[in-house]
Parts: C-alpha cells; sequence; structure tokens
C-alpha cells in the first residue's frame, strides 16, 4: 500500500511539472508571436477593474483603523485630562458632583463611539474585503487554464496539418482539447458574472461605509458638545463664586522705609555688594563649556541606525492593527528610517523604529510603519 501511494504521488508531479513547463513553453511562443493567444478584452477590462478596487478597498481599510486608532488616542487624552480636572476639583467647590458626572459620561460616550465605529464600519470593511483573495486566486487558474486551452488548440492544429496524419494522436488530441476547454469555460462563466456585480457593488459599499462614519460622528460630537457646554456652566458659575471671595494669598507687605534694616540684612547686602562675591559663581565662559545631555540623555554618541531620517516623539500611543506597523507609546522617540523600496510608501505614513529598542539591540530593532500624525519631529 505505501509503495503504490508513492507511485501516486511520484505521477501526480510529473503530472504537475510536465504541465508546468507546457504552459511556460506556450507563453514563449506567445510572445514571440509563433503562436495566437485567446484574448478577452471585456474579461481584461474586469481585471483592471478588479485590481483597481481591491486597492481602494485595501488603503480605505487601513486609513479607517488608523482613524480608529486616532479615536483610541483621544479617548485616553480626554480621559486623562477628566482625571486630571477631577483630581484638581476640591469637594468644596461649586458643582463638584456635575464634573464627576461628565467626566463618567465622556469617557462612555468615547467608548460608545469607537465600539459603534468598530461594529457599522470596520466589520463590514474587513468582510467586503475578505472575498478578493479567493477571486484572484480563481483568476489566476483561470490565466493558467486558458493557457492550457491554447496549448491544446495548438497541439490539435499541428497534428492536423501534419503529412502523416495519425487519426489515434488526432483523437486524444482533440479529447484533451475538449477537456481543457470545458475546465476553463466552467471558471470564466462564473468570474464572467461576479467581476462586474463586483465592480458595481463598491458604490453601495463606499455609501454605507461613510454614510455610518458621518451619522455616528454627527451624533458623538453633538452629544459631546452638549456635556462640554455642561462643563463650561459649571466653570462659568465656579469663577463667579470665586470672585466673590477676597484674595488674601497675594497681599504684598512692604517695608516701613522708615524701619531701620536688620543686621542680617545689611550683611548680606555688603556680602553681595563685595568685590570677590562672584567667585562663588560659575563664569559665563566656563557655564558654556558644560555639556549638554542628549535626547537619550547621556552626553554620548550614539550611531544612528542605516537611511536615518530624523526623530520624533510619539504625541499619542498607536496601537499596531498589522504586522508591518511599529506600536508607540505617548512619550516614546522614534528613529525615523527610509524606506527599503520607496514605492511602498503611503501618505501620511512614516518608516522607523523606537530609539530604545535601536540602543538596546541595534540591528535587530524591530521597524515597522506608523501614521506621521500621532508624531511631532524633534
Amino acid at each position: 500500500m505505501a509503495e503504490a501511494g508513492k507511485g501516486v504521488t511520484a505521477g501526480k508531479l510529473a503530472s504537475n511539472m510536465q504541465k508546468k513547463l507546457t504552459r511556460a513553453q506556450e507563453k514563449v511562443l506567445q510572445k514571440l508571436g509563433k503562436a495566437d493567444e485567446t484574448k478577452d478584452a471585456a474579461f481584461e477590462e474586469s481585471v483592471t477593474n478588479f485590481n483597481k478596487q481591491m486597492a481602494e478597498g485595501t488603503k480605505l481599510q487601513k486609513d479607517l483603523r488608523t482613524y480608529l486608532a486616532a479615536v483610541k488616542a483621544m479617548h485616553d487624552s480626554s480621559r486623562r485630562l477628566q482625571e486630571c480636572l477631577a483630581d484638581m476639583y476640591e469637594p468644596e467647590w461649586y458643582g463638584k458632583e456635575e464634573v464627576d458626572s461628565i467626566a463618567e459620561d465622556t469617557d462612555l460616550l468615547w467608548i460608545d463611539f469607537h465600539q459603534k465605529l468598530v461594529d457599522q464600519a470596520l466589520i463590514s470593511m474587513d468582510t467586503y474585503l475578505g472575498q478578493f483573495p479567493d477571486i484572484k486566486a480563481r483568476i489566476a487558474k483561470r490565466d493558467r487554464k486558458l493557457v492550457d486551452f491554447d496549448s491544446a488548440r495548438h497541439h490539435v492544429a499541428s497534428i492536423q496539418k501534419s503529412k502523416k496524419k495519425d487519426e489515434v494522436k488526432l483523437a486524444k488530441a482533440e479529447d484533451e482539447l475538449g477537456k481543457a476547454q470545458k475546465v476553463f469555460d466552467e471558471i470564466n462563466v462564473d468570474l464572467q458574472e461576479e467581476l462586474p456585480a463586483l465592480w458595481n457593488s463598491r458604490v453601495g459599499f463606499y455609501v454605507n461605509t461613510f454614510q455610518s462614519v458621518g451619522s455616528l460622528s454627527e451624533k458623538f460630537h453633538r452629544e459631546m458638545g452638549k456635556l462640554n457646554q455642561s462643563l463650561n456652566e459649571v466653570m462659568t458659575k465656579l469663577e463667579e463664586q470665586n470672585k466673590d471671595k477676597p484674595d488674601t494669598n497675594h497681599s504684598i507687605t512692604q517695608q516701613d522705609p522708615s524701619i531701620p534694616k536688620s543686621e542680617s540684612q545689611e550683611d548680606k547686602t555688603d556680602s553681595a555688594e563685595a568685590p570677590g562675591a562672584e567667585s562663588n559663581s560659575l563664569p559665563a565662559a566656563k557655564a558654556e563649556e558644560s555639556p549638554v545631555a542628549t535626547s537619550n540623555g547621556s552626553t554620548e554618541e550614539v550611531e544612528m541606525p542605516p537611511g536615518f531620517v530624523f526623530k520624533v516623539k510619539a504625541m499619542h500611543d498607536y496601537i499596531a492593527n498589522d504586522a508591518d506597523e511599529l506600536e508607540m507609546k505617548s512619550g516614546d522617540t522614534v528613529l525615523v528610517v527610509s524606506y527599503d523600496n520607496p514605492d511602498e510608501q503611503d501618505d501620511g505614513w512614516l518608516m522607523g523604529m523606537l530609539e530604545a529598542n535601536w540602543i538596546k539591540s541595534k540591528g535587530l530593532a524591530p521597524k515597522g510603519v506608523f501614521p506621521e500624525n500621532f508624531t511631532q519631529k524633534l
């Protein structure tokens, strides 16, 4: 049984290798103009549209993920700001309970906004793009089967033109041609129907996606505006009440000029005016010679990675959504490097690595892309 299994496997491998060889030969002949190639202009246009649609959808998905990451970063910043206000707000001040309630409602509003964006935009975006890999694979399979069909067609024509026509070979070649055409037609017919329908579906999908984002954003900002207005009213009331209280913390008592200086005050004045007083302070020239710490917290020069361009500082947390992206925390210093292939760079995205990782691991430090608008150039 084992030997038979090996024989079947070897036979399949040989058959596959022969198919690849035949296809390669056929493509060479077609490129050299020695064999005609079956063309379908309408289908080729559908494939061009498919590739464009897939590229646009992929970019939209990436930008939508970036938008969601920005919402998450704004949520984190808003929460920290509200927590700071709550910590500073003294219990006896006007509207303490209302301020705490506004902070809680603001946090919940951000959470709801982010979750609904995921549910109504990102998930449908992922589902929409999920159909492209299968169709792309089937287009590639159709291309291979078309080459097989053309090769079988040319083989039949070659036998028919032969001076010594071999009827047995001709019958076998015609049978192979029929099989090749059947396999090609099955996949071709399905794609001829699916590709135009998929191309037309993009309009409705884009409409639904941006309607969802637009309506959710409009509702979020409207509700957030109400909370901000309530907070503004509390602050205004607090300011009004504070104006009615006397200011006892900033009064300045001036010394009566008729009262003589104390002995200790006179001593301090005399020492300040003494000729040698400046010997206790660092001369300006020497102060300038003092070492200045670099951004790494030391005076030592740090060798930059290959392709280094400049440094940036992360202003917000960024959570990586793909394997090629760089995750950052607010405050991280990032070394921006040039892309290995400049054509791969998208607008608004930079390539880089965390400075801390570079100092620690050098060439082993992971690098990735990140949104430029999350950072500030140093």
